[in-house]
């Protein structure tokens, strides 16, 4: 959530095919937030949470109608902290001079200054405060309003409608209190009523960053307010939620609170959403606050949300994600989610297998392949051994010569789908069959990038042995991949049969042509066993695979009587991208390898609308001149800290532009950054606006990782310090 600014440096990368200069982006900080949930120690109830302050010690008071909390041990809870208070009938908090004031139903008190402001009010019903100095406060009570200076109160009687705020404006040293149809201001000697002229109620107020604007939140909207004149601008309605609950400036940003999370609105006009249990307790913000370390509170109905601020580079950020994966999501070697029975507890996880293990923890593997050629680490080295002995098992623990598992569990403990689960001899391992094109994707592109990487010859010799055994079974049976039953399995279909029977309209013709071409020519280029380019050339010559390949992206549609074709397949445009690596690199000839290139360019251009970083990247692994490098950043330093599966909505949004129904499904003119979006790996839709699972899964960090550690194989991010 932080403007496209980018320190990116042109510098030699790549040998593109122009041999220009390629975008180098120099890996510095940058401000990557973050949320810190502190609910309320038990259920809501009747608590109801009324104000969050904090002062310059960084101490955080939150104001209920029970007293004063605080945070302790992640939750809120009574503050004891000063025995005094806890005795006090506290209605009010404010801060001045970055100090707690308190309102009591009898006193105005603070424990700064050595206990000197202690001003007994005799205010019925006293229930708001604010401060102008340590001898100048508001208070607003049943049915008037009180003004002291010193212990002389003035009282102001016949002030009308429920009053909602009060806040003293130090830019013209006056009072300011807002109620449902305007302000009243009361300066040192003058007290007017501002009638606005709104016909819907008035919510709240606050001041902008430099103090020299009042801004006025309602329920459809805010708008400017000149504090001299009082005159209007037109109300602002292009906002997350239009429902403005409260207003405060914050770091240079100005914030807003509303039952639909919170936003601010930065100088640039950009505004960042922080919804969802990703961000907040719950998403009905009561009132925000600036707080320690740049951070800002935002109190809600159920808690406090600490919305921090810190200083990250991408290789600080990749050092996150890779504890949170080697912790939380490696079972046998595979990379896995963890499946939470209380949906956000990371205590209740346990990790599960799924239909694409193989395929997720290829792309684990295969960043820490390019995370090893980068830095030679030891660790990644064994990370890379360990996943990769996890997918060879894939293969030797069926009973099919070539043929991989989906996945594999101690029996007794498969989660997914047991009908699909077939028990080893010894009985006490179970492997899932049914194995889909997904998996043997992953399995060529995780293998050739393992057999390039690797020092040790034998490891490099284990991966080229899969590559020939997976693709010696695909050709033994006639470019099918047989399951147990001895039937091939519904998606690992490469017949020209099968592939040419689509129109040209239809993905998979094109795909699938792909995907084969990918899998024979990288077989050809580690066994150089003559049969696999033999094959590559009868598909790509005989049966037109060439032309396939070389479909436009543009002519895909929906086909009447094709289920494939209702909508665009995001899970497509992962296994096409990750083939385009196998693709391009080991082309037969050079003309081969300019037709990939150029195939490779028109999906690229696309799927350019995501910003997706993974697909940037193998593209520029083409030498591409132009491939996004800035939106690619963009998006790695937008992807949240946080990988749980909240829900997430969006869809309600006014300051989205959405754009008329399409084939692709891409709901909004642009796309949104990759935190305020639903959580999910790079088989879905990146224009999805509403989605998540309630907070039951936290996804592997492999979905940083591998564009991350790609980009810094290519070089095209570099440390900072590189000279």
């Amino acid at each position: 959530m932080k403007p496209m600014v980018l320190g990116i440096t042109f510098l030699l990368a790549l040998s593109s095919a122009a041999g220009a200069a390629l975008p180098v982006y120099l890996d510095r900080s940058f401000v990557q937030d973050y949320s810190e949930k502190i609910p309320l120690v038990s259920p809501a109830g009747d608590t109801k949470l009324v104000k969050v302050r904090a002062d310059r010690n960084g101490r955080i008071i939150v104001l209920s109608n029970k007293g004063l909390l605080q945070a302790d041990a992640g939750v809120l809870k009574p503050d004891r902290q000063y025995r005094p208070l806890t005795d006090m009938q506290i209605k009010d908090i404010e801060v001045f001079q970055d100090q707690f004031v308190f309102l009591t139903d009898r006193d105005v008190l603070s424990n700064a200054w050595a206990g000197q402001l202690l001003l007994e009010h005799q205010v019925s019903e006293a229930h708001k405060l604010a401060v102008g100095s340590q001898s100048s406060v508001l208070i607003v009570g049943e049915n008037e309003v009180v003004r002291f200076e010193g212990d002389k109160p003035v009282r102001w009687q016949d002030v009308g409608e429920r009053i909602k705020q009060v806040a003293f404006d130090p830019a013209i040293e006056r009072y300011l209190l807002l109620n449902d149809t305007g302000l009243r201001t009361w300066g040192q000697k003058i007290r007017s009523r501002v009638n606005l002229g709104i016909l819907i109620p008035l919510n709240c107020f606050g001041f902008s960053n430099d103090g020299h604007t009042i801004l006025i939140g309602t329920a459809d909207g805010y708008f400017r307010l000149d504090p001299n004149s009082f005159q209007q601008e037109r109300m602002e309605k292009r906002l997350p939620c239009t429902d403005i609950r409260c207003i405060r400036a914050i770091s240079g940003s100005t914030w807003f609170g509303t039952p639909k999370g919170a936003f601010a609105l930065r100088p640039d006009g950009q505004i960042d959403s922080y919804a969802s249990r990703r961000w907040l307790v719950d998403d009905a913000v009561v009132d925000l606050w600036p707080g320690p370390d740049r951070s800002v509170l935002v109190l809600s109905e159920t808690g406090l949300s600490i919305i921090h601020f810190r200083e990250m580079t991408l290789a600080d950020k990749a050092t996150h994600f890779d504890k949170l994966t080697r912790q939380r999501h490696i079972r046998n070697g595979f990379s896995s989610s963890l499946a939470m029975s209380t949906p956000g507890d990371l205590s209740t996880g346990t990790l599960v297998d799924s239909d694409n293990d193989g395929l997720w923890t290829a792309m684990y593997l295969a960043g820490e392949l390019f995370r090893y050629a980068v830095t030679k680490s030891d660790e990644a080295l064994r990370n890379c051994y360990e996943s990769f002995e996890a997918m060879e098992r894939l293969s030797q623990i069926t009973p099919i010569k070539g043929f991989p598992a989906r996945s594999f569990e101690r029996a007794g403990y498969q989660v997914a789908d047991k009908s699909r689960w077939h028990v080893t001899e010894d009985g006490r391992w179970a492997w899932k069959g049914t194995t889909s094109s997904d998996e043997i994707v992953g399995h060529f592109f995780a293998y050739a990038i393992f057999a390039e990487v690797v020092p040790e010859e034998a490891w490099r010799q284990r991966a080229i042995a899969l590559i020939d055994g997976i693709m010696d079974h695909i050709v033994r049976h006639n470019w099918y991949l047989i399951d147990y039953d001895g039937k091939p399995t519904q998606w690992g279909r490469w017949h020209p049969e099968y592939v040419n029977r689509f129109p040209p309209g239809v993905g998979d013709r094109r795909l699938n042509s792909v995907e084969i071409i990918a899998f024979l020519q990288t077989a050809w280029h580690f066994t150089h066993k003559d049969l696999y380019r033999q094959k590559a050339l009868e598909l790509l010559n005989d049966y037109g695979y060439l032309d396939n390949i070389t479909i436009p992206m543009k002519k895909l549609s929906r086909v009447p009587g094709i289920d494939l074709t209702t909508e665009w397949n995001h899970s497509d445009d992962e296994l096409a991208f990750l083939s385009y690596w196998n693709l391009y690199r080991y082309a037969f000839t050079p003309q081969l390898r300019e037709q990939y290139r150029e195939a490779l360019r028109d999906h690229w251009e696309i799927e350019r609308p995501e910003k997706n970083p993974l697909w940037n990247f193998l593209y520029a692994a083409t030498g591409a001149e132009q491939f996004d490098l800035e939106e690619s950043i963009w998006s790695l330093k937008e992807f949240p800290l946080d990988t749980i599966s909240w829900t997430v909505r969006n869809s309600h949004r006014q300051d989205l532009e959405p754009i008329g129904p399409n084939f692709r499904h891409q709901s909004t003119k642009t796309v949104l950054p990759p935190d305020e979006r639903p959580m999910s790996k790079y088989n879905g839709n990146a224009f999805r606006l509403d989605g998540g699972d309630g907070g039951r899964e936290e996804f592997s960090g492999d979905i940083f990782l591998l564009p991350y550690w790609l980009g810094r194989y290519l070089d095209v991010i570099r440390p900072a310090t590189t000279p």
